[in-house]
Formats: structure tokens, sequence, C-alpha cells
């Protein structure tokens, strides 16, 4: 489940309307690699970032070559984690997988974040009819299962990594341009927004200048929270049948194919769930010590 505005691990940095002072990079970077939660996601997410960028030189071997007289062969230095039912090497389909997951991520959490900004920016300084209408629309996208929506693109578009992207999209948007809406809710009452109105300053200079700088931040830190969040729903879509085709090497794909022989030999399904469990613990951690980096309170806190 995606978080919303009202999740715990957001709570207070979405609460609160005013971002901290700007800081340098190198001291946003010092406080989340130094936190002992961003130390293990820092390390977490750039190992699953220097494997997506180098895969096609990481893999030993091509992730689709068949080689049925190994099929099955057990972690060997040959085959670091073994082989599948078709005698695929489990290493490079892993590696590749990589890949492939952040290649979805990325492409889908670009474009829900470019969809969100200007559709909560417009819901929450436009009329209040239009907020109206586009938070009916949010809540009808929110309502639809996801199954039944990956199942209905599925049967529309076909299965493939264009689909996934869309069906991700489609269930992100709402989320971010919730967030987006109240947080410019919140803006537009302050006294800074009101003194531009007064000057008769233009829609795109209380947008653009003023509204968006300070909504970005927590909308980035939902966003750094939920990259786990999309990873597995690509994974589960794969597993499923609903995302990936088989023969392009996905997490998911590896562990439809690994359940399938799991009484003959669990390594498939290891090979499969261990990358997505630390990319899940890599990026919540990286979000939650961002959260706290760029956590007004915290760093009132922290000052002496």
């Amino acid at each position: 489940m995606m978080a919303t505005i009202d999740d715990p691990l957001i709570a207070a940095t979405a609460a609160e309307p005013d971002l901290p002072p700007r800081r340098k990079a190198s001291e946003l970077i010092r406080r989340v690699a130094f936190n002992p939660i961003g130390g293990i996601g820092c390390t977490l997410v750039a190992a699953i970032l220097i494997v997506a960028i180098f895969a096609p030189w990481i893999a030993p071997y091509s992730p689709t070559a068949i080689n049925v007289r190994e099929r099955l062969a057990d972690p060997s230095l040959l085959h670091l984690l073994g082989t599948d039912q078709l005698g695929r090497d489990l290493f490079s389909r892993v590696v590749l997988g990589t890949q492939t997951a952040m290649t979805v991520a990325l492409l889908s959490l670009g474009l829900s974040l470019a969809a969100a900004l200007p559709l909560g920016l417009v819901a929450g300084y436009g009329p209040r009819w239009l907020d109206a209408a586009l938070i009916l629309v949010f809540d009808s996208l929110s309502s639809l299962p996801m199954i039944m929506l990956g199942l209905a693109m599925v049967v529309l578009l076909g299965p493939g990594i264009p689909t996934v992207i869309l069906v991700i999209v489609v269930y992100s948007v709402p989320s971010y341009a919730r967030l987006v809406r109240s947080q410019t809710l919140s803006l537009k009452a302050r006294d800074f927004i009101k003194a531009e109105q007064a000057m008769n300053a233009g829609l795109g200079r209380i947008l653009f200048r003023h509204l968006l700088p300070n909504v970005i931040g927590p909308l980035l830190i939902l966003a750094c929270l939920d990259l786990s969040t999309i990873i597995t729903l690509e994974a589960g879509l794969s597993f499923l049948g609903l995302g990936v085709k088989p023969q392009i090497p996905s997490w998911g794909n590896i562990l439809s194919d690994g359940f399938a022989v799991i009484r003959k030999t669990p390594v498939p399904v290891i090979a499969g769930g261990v990358p997505l469990v630390l990319a899940t613990i890599g990026f919540t951690f990286f979000g939650e010590a961002l959260r706290d980096a760029l956590d007004p309170k915290l760093a009132r806190e922290r000052r002496p």
C-alpha cells in the first residue's frame, strides 16, 4: 500500500508547511549518511544503483541463454546462484532484474511526480469547483483494486514494461497529488502569499516561485519512501503474470519460476526474494533518514 499524507513516517514533515532553511548539499548528505539507519540505506541504495547501471558488464552470462543440461544446478564457482529450470544462470538474471526493477521504478516515479505536481497545485490553489472535481477523480482512482487495475491494463495493452509503468502511475498519482494539494492549501493562507496577491503578482510567479519550492520537499520524501513499494508492485505484477514479460529478467519472474520448482530446490526463490527484501530495506531506510534530515522539528532539536 502506498504511503499517504497521514502515514506516520511522513506525518511530521507533511504537517509542517514551512521547509527548513536551505542547507548545503554536503550538510544534507552528511546528516543522511551519518544517521545509523541512513548509513545502511545509503549503502544498500548505492549498491543497487551500481548493479543496475553496470548490469550488462557484471552479469557473466546472457540472462536468456538456455542450457538444459545444467538445469537446476546448485550454486558453484561456475554459476554463483545456480541455474533455473531452463538452465539459465540465476546470478545473471538477478543482476539484470535489478536493472529492470530500477528502470520501472524510476520511470514510473518520475511520470507520477510530473503528473501529480500540476494537478495538486491546481486543486489547492484553483477554484472550489475544480478542486472538488479533481478530488473526485483522485478518490475514484484510489478506490480501484490494484489487481483489477492491472488485469484491465494487461487485457487492453498486453503485458510489458510500459503497461507496468502505466499501472503504477495511475495508482501513485492520487496520493502524491493529495499531498501537494494539502501543502498548497496550507501555504496559500499564509501572509507571504497574501502579500504577493495584494501586489497583483501573476499566477505563474505565485505557483512556481513560492508554492512549488515549498511543496517539493515533502513530496520528494514521500517519493523516496514509496520507491520500495513501487519495486514491490512491479515484482508482484510480474509474479502474477501481469507485468514484465517472462523472457525479460525481473525479480518477480524469478520468484514465479522458482515457486514452480520449490519442491526440488529453494535456491531460485531465495535468489529472487533476497534482492527484493534488500531493496525494500534500503529505500525505506534512506527515505526515513532523508525525512529526519529535512524535518524542521528534528533540526531544531539538534541545535545546541
